[in-house]
């Protein structure tokens, strides 16, 4: 009991006091550890007090050790209770990056009707079963295909409400998976889920993984399907003048890209001549300056695999290419409004990355970008329904109606005025 104790102490312990150092290795088991307890806490806490109840039954206490295994249970509990109650300020932050983007009153321009749709207030319902990702009156169109490369068919999914009205915004989701590993089925379900239940369009696309892929591959297979979304999305409902990029980690980098890479001939070779801007971009907790010129990440883990499966070439031999890799390379006046999310508990992205392209960003003239900085969240912390998800699709929801109340009254606007 005491060994167990300890252990579910050291789970406690690392939301607060995630790995950052050597061995790298750590910074794995840090992650893994930490998204599960994180965004799990409660269901934690319930599992290891019938674990002790049933040892205690088993058995009974005997003696100071196993009276000392129980008292460090119970505070590992309270740590974990405490932890659940902080993801409570991300409300606080997400509303922080949005203005930052979108300026202090941003919910003003957000209509009463489309307001009241924004939840405010957490769903119980949605903790108690946090890997329930279906969605009542929302329909998946699964394994579209929208291009073939080498008898390869990439596909993409459909996600969208049952009863959809015309010219509904679009979202675009990149999976993430250190470029190697993943899929379209696994990740941004409960943000995915909850923007179609209010009439979005989204669609979550696959592309090509190294090893047998090699930048810029994958950000090429990600521009085609902007390409496909934009000429075809109209059947499903979908408005192809409004779409929004979103992603995280691998995904948070190609989506950042994306963003900031609009109609860069470099990554559109065949179909140069196609127009792939996005209205917006919310990458999560993405990798944005492979060259790490600011020190952003203190060991070489993500250097190596990049030179020997994603560029296939090292910094040194090939600086330009991991520029060209690098969205802050491609910073620029016509970047979308942009809304970053990254935890500061993230021990394989470290937020640095993300603070450095909010700061490259907001310095361009012109430009609107926000970071939401999440207290002790940690990489891939959304992945299924907790508090702190919630907060943050229900922020994000709230940062895209704005936007996409704005593209509404620009183009009211503009239909309106008559031909010169």
């Amino acid at each position: 009991m005491l060994w167990l104790s300890l252990f579910w102490a050291w789970l406690a312990w690392n939301l607060y006091h995630p790995w950052r150092g050597k061995p790298e290795q750590m910074g794995v088991i840090s992650f893994i550890f930490g998204v599960l307890a994180g965004e799990l806490p409660l269901h934690l806490i319930a599992f290891e007090f019938l674990i002790t109840i049933a040892i205690i039954a088993s058995h009974g206490l005997t003696g100071l050790t196993d009276a000392s295994a129980v008292l460090i249970a119970g505070a590992s509990w309270l740590a974990l209770a405490q932890f659940y109650s902080l993801a409570d300020q991300t409300r606080h932050e997400m509303t922080s990056g949005i203005k930052q983007a979108l300026g202090e009153n941003f919910s003003d321009s957000i209509p009463e009707n489309r307001k009241r749709l924004i939840p405010q207030d957490i769903d119980i319902s949605k903790l108690v079963k946090p890997f329930a990702y279906k969605v009542p009156g929302v329909t998946r169109i699964r394994n579209v295909v929208y291009h073939t490369e080498a008898d390869t068919a990439l596909k993409l999914d459909i996600f969208h409400q049952e009863s959809l009205p015309p010219n509904a915004p679009v979202l675009l989701q990149i999976h993430g998976g250190a470029w190697i590993i993943g899929n379209k089925d696994q990740q941004a379900l409960p943000l995915m889920g909850q923007l179609a239940s209010r009439g979005w369009v989204c669609v979550s696309v696959q592309y090509r993984l190294s090893p047998k892929a090699t930048f810029p591959d994958h950000i090429i297979d990600c521009k085609r399907a902007l390409v496909w979304v934009k000429e075809h999305i109209a059947q499903y409902g979908g408005d192809p003048d409004f779409i929004v990029a979103t992603g995280g980690s691998a995904g948070g980098h190609l989506s950042g890209l994306l963003a900031l890479s609009a109609n860069n001939p470099a990554f559109q070779p065949g179909f140069e001549d196609k127009d792939t801007a996005v209205q917006g971009a919310v990458p999560f907790y993405g990798i944005f300056d492979f060259t790490n010129s600011l020190g952003q990440r203190k060991h070489k883990g993500l250097d190596d695999l990049l030179t020997r499966q994603v560029l296939k070439s090292s910094l040194y031999d090939d600086p330009d290419l991991w520029e060209l890799a690098s969205p802050i390379f491609h910073a620029a006046a016509s970047a979308p409004p942009t809304l970053l999310i990254h935890g500061n508990g993230d021990t394989l992205a470290p937020v640095e990355e993300s603070r450095a392209l909010y700061n490259t960003l907001k310095e361009i003239d012109g430009v609107r970008v926000g970071l939401a900085e999440l207290s002790y969240a940690q990489h891939a912390f959304e992945l299924w329904y907790s508090r702190r998800t919630l907060h943050v699709i229900y922020g994000v929801e709230c940062f895209l109606t704005a936007l996409h109340q704005e593209y509404l009254e620009r183009t009211t606007s503009t239909a309106g005025k008559p031909e010169a």
